[in-house]
């Protein structure tokens, strides 16, 4: 399984970014997915998750400014980031639960300034 996470960037506050994780091969559709980032000298956290049928969990800190959704037929995972903060600021990663492993993707880095 591979994972390639794209649409970072450099974004004033207040401003919007949409994520995009695109998985290779065909167990997509069943796996847990989630968005994950890391602040400098910070650890990484979870942000959102989506399961296989739908159902969504976020991070407190992005409740009601982030929306994540998945499109099964693409194998692809979106992450819709609106009145972003400069707290925001992070290295985003995708990640795909499957069977007791993690898949990762490589990071894509949003930055917001204030």
């Amino acid at each position: 399984v591979q994972l390639q996470a794209f649409g970072g960037g450099l974004v004033q506050a207040g401003g919007s970014l949409r994520l995009s994780c695109a998985a290779s091969g065909s167990i997509f559709s069943i796996t847990r997915t989630g968005w994950y980032r890391q602040a400098p000298g910070k650890q990484r956290e979870l942000v959102a998750a989506i399961t296989s049928g739908g159902s969504t969990d976020y991070a407190d800190s992005v409740k009601g400014r982030f929306t994540i959704s998945r499109d099964n037929a693409k194998n692809t995972m979106y992450l819709q980031m609106n009145s972003l903060k400069p707290e925001d600021t992070a290295v985003y990663y995708c990640a795909l639960h499957v069977l007791g492993s993690t898949y990762w993707g490589q990071g894509t880095l949003v930055t917001v300034s204030s």
